[in-house]
């Protein structure tokens, strides 16, 4: 019998699921992936209405405003949409999963601390140093995007690109130091024009299908038609368009890549029971305005082969190589390039703020689970996790490496590799869900108990698991067919799939030196902590709802939460 399953005997005699007090208030306790201690614990600073725009704000960026242009270009508009359509639905079962998990118990640890207590230790030491490998390639790899945006308006032969990352890495480490509240309220506005700059795109190319830009040429699903939905990749035909569609698979979980970091931040949410589900549930909504409608408008005012499009993939980055300047400047609109660079600029500084975060987060919940050393799991008095975020920054500097234009390629590389680590990482939470619902099964927690349900329970989680899967083994799979006629591309092979035998080295590697087991059904540890959590949620609650009453907060939020909150 496990420590903890005497007290699960306890509380299920009761029929209740909620709290055990077997220790006074203000105790601290070491119980890993929670921290009790003044000294290790993060600052619950994160309101609803930051979670929700982190969520969102996570996987708003260039994989929207650029990467589409490249699928559209590569495959044809009706390969885009699927694609986008497909992914999209993937990501929200994913979140769903992640949502479950972190309703019950909202761990500092984040999902890591899931995978450890509810699968398997080793999978969580794997997933979480995988994911911080993830963030410490793409913070520097955006702050090198935000430095050649700049360039629209600055020449390199001008001002080298290295001061501008100079001056973005000290930016975004002070407001990364100054404390969550002041991260979560910048990320929160920065998001927020965001959203308003997607949706005035959207809203912009609607008008130009419908014929209201300055040409008034009514396009609708004219290229739909001619010169068609689908276009044939690497081979021609059938085969050939479904190779597109599938090409365009990867670029769309480029795109989505970062919708899960919502799971990290729940150890400094406040009332994230109610804040957590509720970011998953606005996130499905926001998937389809964000990705989905814009991808399809996108291909009724662009031709897959139009010459703009195809020069604008060979541009770096910034407004030049934004589809949705292609179809401004095919409109005959002005001044509007510049004004969309400004926003992509944003878009970057944006994403790469946030990836900072969440790799300082993710290196302060290894440490909090006992993965990594535990002075990362030091904070300061604003809760900030110093050592970790410090230590994270270090590898920003890599973005300095693009000063040199030889160093492009090399580079371009580490981009191929965070693909497979996001992959991983959705991989990873799915498994830990399979076996959090084996585990409640066993130990008959119903879903009434829960403060949310995954909606598609077991079997949407094993549907999104086999897809990733298939996603991760094919993700480079033109390598292998380009290499049928001769020439094999092993650079692109290396970056796209050495993050798998690295993941597995660090499963396996850990499981042999720790001798660790997988958890059993009947064995995990659901309560461990909770009652915690649930006075956190009580005392948080009780302060709301006095400061209401005092104020009357809520009739004056009625308009906001109607009708604008699901959007901000």
């Amino acid at each position: 019998m496990s420590s903890n399953e005497g007290v699960h005997d306890a509380e299920k005699s009761t029929g209740e699921y909620a709290v055990h007090n077997d220790y006074p208030p203000g105790t601290n306790l070491h119980i890993r992936g929670i921290e009790t201690d003044p000294n290790t614990s993060l600052h619950r600073g994160l309101k609803a209405r930051h979670i929700t725009m982190i969520a969102i704000g996570g996987a708003l960026g260039t994989g929207l405003i650029i990467g589409t242009g490249k699928a559209l270009a590569q495959a044809g508009p009706g390969s885009v949409f699927l694609s986008y359509s497909i992914v999209g639905f993937l990501v929200f079962i994913v979140m769903s999963a992640l949502g479950e998990m972190a309703a019950w118990l909202p761990m500092s640890a984040g999902f890591t601390g899931y995978a450890s207590r509810f699968c398997d230790p080793s999978l969580g030491f794997a997933l979480g140093w995988t994911y911080w490998f993830k963030y410490i390639i793409i913070t520097p790899n955006q702050l090198t995007a935000a430095s050649l945006v700049v360039q629209y308006w600055v020449d390199r032969d001008v001002v080298n690109p290295g001061v501008f990352i100079a001056i973005l890495l000290v930016v975004i480490c002070c407001i990364n130091y100054f404390g969550v509240r002041f991260f979560g309220e910048f990320e929160f506005w920065l998001s927020s024009f965001k959203i308003i700059t997607v949706v005035g795109v959207i809203l912009l190319t609607f008008i130009l299908a419908l014929g209201g830009g300055p040409n008034h040429d009514r396009t609708g699903f004219r290229y739909w038609r001619d010169p068609g939905a689908f276009k044939p990749y690497i081979m021609k035909g059938a085969a050939g368009n479904f190779l597109a569609f599938w090409s365009t698979m990867v670029i769309a979980t480029f795109a989505y890549l970062g919708t899960e970091l919502v799971g990290v931040t729940v150890g400094e949410a406040q009332n994230p029971r109610k804040t957590i589900p509720r970011a998953i549930k606005l996130t499905f909504f926001r998937i389809v305005v964000f990705y989905v409608i814009s991808v399809l408008l996108l291909g009724m005012v662009v031709k897959y082969d139009d010459k703009l499009l195809v020069f604008a993939n060979g541009a770096s980055t910034g407004a030049n190589a934004s589809p949705f300047v292609v179809a401004i400047t095919i409109a005959g609109i002005k001044v509007l390039p510049d004004i969309l660079n400004a926003c992509i600029l944003i878009f970057v500084f944006s994403a790469s703020n946030s990836d900072l975060y969440i790799a300082s987060r993710t290196l302060y919940g290894l440490a909090s689970d006992g993965n990594a050393p535990a002075i990362f799991k030091r904070v300061d008095k604003r809760g900030v996790p110093i050592y970790a975020l410090g230590f994270s920054a270090c590898f920003a500097l890599l973005a300095f490496m693009n000063v040199s234009d030889d160093s492009k390629t090399v580079f371009s590389y580490f981009v191929n590799l965070t693909t497979i680590f996001g992959i991983l990482t959705w991989i990873s939470i799915l498994t830990t869900h399979l076996w959090f619902l084996r585990a409640r099964k066993a130990q008959g927690i119903p879903n009434s108990a829960m403060p949310y349900v995954a909606p598609f329970g077991i079997y949407g989680t094993y549907f999104a698991l086999g897809f990733c899967i298939l996603i991760a083994l094919t993700k480079n799979f033109d390598v292998f067919v380009i290499s049928l006629k001769g020439r094999f591309d092993y650079q692109t092979f290396i970056t796209g799939y050495i993050g798998i035998p690295l993941y597995f080295i660090l499963l396996f590697g850990h499981k042999f030196v720790t001798k660790s087991k997988g958890v059993k059904p009947h064995e995990a540890d659901f309560y461990t902590g909770k009652d915690i959590i649930d006075r956190e949620e009580e005392e948080f609650l009780a302060a709301k709802k006095a400061k209401m009453e005092s104020t009357g907060a809520e009739n004056g939020n009625w308009f906001y939460k109607r009708f604008v909150s699901w959007l901000f």
